[in-house]
């Protein structure tokens, strides 16, 4: 039997946080632990957690420090194989995510340390923008997220005991960190070439993505070398503005 411990933070996110919910609980796949952690809202988030109560198997609502310390409160109380960090306003892609993902590891003699796969965009309403512009690689390793991070953290599950808590040093790009090493320390890594994930568009302010690409910036030297990293972000900015020219959207 293969858990799965998904992992949603919250903080004032009572317009989207029913349909992550919903995505949990309806999901045909039974071993699930669910689990909220909310930064102390005090819009109605609480009350549309203790709605669903019955089907989460832990929730807290604290005063924390930043969404990567709640992410790592997540990570203290999972005990599932895998850990899957769930966004609120994001969601499964399908009632038989789980189930699909589960039935492909039956035959396998040994669990794979990292699953991966592709990810879908969605608007407010849950409408598809289509998939997300950076593509997964059919072959996935560390050395991969030079290029950026080509699989979303929510379409990024990995098996809990290889699992580090993440590095609050980052305010916005620890996730990033996070999956890098993750798959530094994994040896066996599965490409589900599914949809997992439906992503919830929300748009960084010019602030915060000029904030989030100097962390990035620092965690791609850290890894794979300051020469490395200026010459791929002169590609970086040429992809950025090239997307941003054709389609009027940045680059996922």
């Amino acid at each position: 039997m293969i858990t799965f411990s998904i992992i949603t933070v919250t903080y004032n996110a009572a317009q989207c946080l029913e349909r992550t919910v919903l995505s949990v609980l309806r999901q045909s796949y039974p071993h699930i632990e669910f689990l909220i952690i909310d930064g102390g809202s005090t819009d109605g988030t609480v009350d549309i957690i203790k709605q669903y109560a019955d089907g989460i198997a832990y929730w807290t609502s604290e005063k924390d420090n930043g969404l990567y310390d709640a992410m790592n409160k997540g990570l203290r109380q999972a005990t599932g194989n895998y850990v899957w960090f769930l966004n609120a306003g994001d969601t499964l892609h399908t009632s038989n995510t789980l189930q699909e993902i589960a039935v492909s590891l039956k035959k396998r003699l040994y669990l794979p340390d990292v699953i991966y796969g592709d990810t879908q965009i969605a608007d407010a309403d849950g409408n598809s923008l289509g998939l997300r512009r950076l593509r997964p690689p059919a072959r996935l390793t560390w050395k991969s997220f030079r290029m950026g991070m080509l699989v979303c953290h929510q379409s990024f599950v990995a098996k809990r005991e290889i699992a580090p808590f993440f590095d609050e040093e980052y305010k916005l790009v620890a996730d990033y960190d996070w999956c890098i090493r993750c798959l530094k320390r994994a040896r066996k890594i599965k490409n589900t070439q599914m949809i997992l994930s439906d992503y919830l568009e929300a748009g960084l302010s010019s602030v915060h993505r000029k904030a989030s690409l100097k962390e990035r910036y620092k965690v791609m030297c850290k890894y794979y070398g300051t020469v490395t990293t200026v010459l791929l972000h002169g590609w970086f900015a040429v992809r950025f503005y090239t997307a941003k020219f054709i389609t009027g959207r940045a680059l996922e």
